[in-house]
């Protein structure tokens, strides 16, 4: 039987909530695992009720599109793992699953009787992956943490804002999506090695801290290569290193323009502004950051002076300087070229309806992403899961539904 993605035939079992972890999960999802989700009884990943949620008529329980974005194609059992037979449930599945992947604060996965010693010795082969803010040691790993406390740690938000005033914060999870991101990458090259190797499974440590740190593409090498003679710090709308590289006032509104090194002149060709090439104020990059204001007033002064701002974007774009409008969130969903790549992409929930969601931006030449994947209801897969992986009877199945170890909740 053909495969119906790359990771079918891989189960993981996923005890994350919140973003990080199910962001990992997602992909996975996606690209064909199985994907058990363990919820915590009785109401399961609290992003259930994350805005934007609808309650579900002639009920109590909330149906959140935040949940529906980041669990489809998932399985959900929920249980109680601090009862013994909840947490054997899930012992149980850890010796029948590739991958194991949770995101507690730092202990709390051992305290429940799941660390690492446990989980290797139930499944030697099993991949293991702890997602956390801090990592699993240092001097900060105990504390808990979210996406803009590891970002205020790691001096990204420091760097975002107007240079003399207070720091500002981005509208969009960069540190979830992105520790996901680098979670998936670790657990796929751990079952690389495990296949390829044959040498069982492994722990992995991934944290919000680390892949924010692993964003700073000029920070701390200009820092330390400079002997801290070159300190970072927020530039408002202007990168502080490359210029051009930034956002300029232009006709309508506002234009960014990303014209790197050899690019200086063909901006100025563009622009019929052939002077400024040679300008020493403007010579090279060195000299265009120090007189960063000069510049700027000398490309707003044309944008200003072109009949619109697709004008002026037709005559960069001719000319092939990088450059874009400020797309807001409905210009972006209703963009061609999103919705021609299923970049944004339609989905249909049979509890809320249609709505657009970001799509899977992971390619693939052989396969393609099932588009018909829902997100689980509460305990939706109990029965499915224990009776057919762990061979539960309906009347075990029954008994520990009766007892509040498994919740389920029927919409």
């Amino acid at each position: 039987m053909k495969p119906k993605h790359v990771l079918d035939g891989y189960r993981v079992l996923d005890i994350t909530q919140y973003l990080a972890g199910p962001a990992a999960t997602n992909l996975m999802a996606q690209m064909g695992a199985e994907v058990i989700k363990v919820e915590i009884g009785p109401h399961g990943d609290p992003v259930r009720t994350f805005p934007f949620a609808i309650t579900v008529p002639g009920t109590k329980e909330k149906r959140s599109a935040y949940f529906i974005q980041q669990n489809r194609g998932k399985k959900s059992l929920c249980l109680d793992p601090k009862t013994e037979e909840g947490l054997d449930i899930i012992k149980a599945l850890i010796r029948e699953s590739d991958v194991f992947i949770e995101n507690f604060a730092p202990g709390v996965i051992g305290r429940l009787g799941l660390g690492w010693d446990v989980v290797h010795e139930l499944n030697p082969n099993i991949i293991m992956c702890s997602i956390s803010a801090f990592g699993q040691e240092g001097p900060l790993a105990a504390y808990p943490g979210f996406d803009y406390i590891a970002q205020a740690y790691a001096a990204v938000t420091d760097l975002i804002g107007e240079k003399d005033s207070p720091p500002s914060m981005p509208m969009l999870a960069f540190g979830d999506v992105g520790t996901g991101v680098h979670a998936m990458t670790a657990i796929g090259y751990a079952l690389l090695d495990r296949e390829r190797n044959d040498n069982g499974g492994q722990l992995l440590d991934i944290s919000l801290l680390d892949t924010y740190i692993h964003h700073h593409e000029v920070g701390i090498q200009v820092y330390s290569a400079s002997g801290g003679k070159v300190v970072p710090h927020r530039n408002g709308s202007h990168h502080t290193a490359v210029a051009p590289t930034g956002i300029f006032k232009s006709k309508d509104s506002h234009l960014v323009i990303l014209a790197l090194l050899h690019q200086w002149p063909v901006l100025c060709r563009a622009m019929a502004r052939e002077d400024l090439i040679d300008d020493p104020r403007f010579k090279d990059n060195d000299a265009r950051v120090a007189n960063l204001p000069e510049m700027i007033v000398a490309i707003e002064d044309w944008l200003q002076q072109q009949d619109s701002d697709q004008a002026a974007l037709d005559k960069l774009e001719a000319a092939r300087v990088p450059c874009a409008p400020l797309l807001t969130v409905p210009d972006a969903m209703e963009h061609p070229h999103m919705v021609a790549r299923k970049t944004i992409r339609t989905v249909n929930d049979p509890i809320m309806g249609e709505f657009q969601i970001p799509g899977m931006p992971l390619r693939f030449s052989k396969y393609e992403v099932n588009e018909n994947i829902q997100a689980p209801l509460v305990g939706e897969h109990n029965e499915e899961i224990l009776a057919n992986i762990l061979d539960y009877s309906a009347a075990q199945i029954s008994s520990l539904e009766d007892r509040g170890i498994l919740f389920q909740k029927a919409v």
